[in-house]
């Protein structure tokens, strides 16, 4: 899936309870991608690194360094996901919730990749086993996403003008209207 989808769909499920929730889910959302493939990109950008050439589709995955590789096994684990969420939750003494997108990311991406690019080490460093799935930029996969996303986040915004509104409403704010007395 997109770095941006998976962004919108973190916090979509778990960033719904303030804004700034919203935010950090959003960006928790995308880390793992931004930490594995924006990682090659900073670095392509900067001349370390060889830029992997998209033009002609998916490129080869031996075209893609190895430190790419060992990123996205740590980013793309549901394993390393569970530790630091617990780990978190045990310093803070508290679960911080936002993390969720983080997981929600690994899980959507199991079926998302294929063996043609980058399948999904979700059992890392346990297991090697990857799920060979669908490739997510097809249109198959890609419009109902995107479809999805846009009805989801139309009911989001609708809910929220209609919380608003019931708020300011039974404050006070809207229920006697202005005065015209000078």
């Amino acid at each position: 899936m997109d770095f941006i989808s998976h962004g919108l769909w973190g916090s979509i499920a778990f960033g719904r309870r303030t804004r700034s929730s919203f935010w950090l889910a959003f960006t928790i959302g995308m880390a793992p991608d931004l930490f594995s493939f924006g990682v090659l990109y900073v670095a392509s950008a900067f001349g370390l690194s060889p830029s992997p050439d998209f033009s002609r589709g998916t490129p080869p995955e031996s075209s893609i360094p190895q430190y790419v590789h060992h990123l996205y096994n740590y980013t793309h684990s549901f394993v390393i996901f569970l530790a630091v969420f617990f780990l978190i939750w045990i310093v803070l003494r508290r679960p911080v919730w936002e993390l969720g997108a983080w997981g929600l990311h690994v899980l959507a991406d199991v079926p998302l990749h294929s063996y043609a690019f980058f399948p999904t080490p979700v059992l890392w460093p346990f297991s090697g086993w990857k799920f060979d799935g669908w490739q997510w930029a097809t249109p198959e996969i890609l419009i109902p996403n995107v479809v999805l996303l846009f009805l989801l986040y139309v009911w989001y915004f609708r809910y929220l003008y209609r919380t608003n509104r019931q708020a300011q409403t039974s404050s006070g704010v809207f229920s006697q209207p202005p005065s015209t007395e000078d």
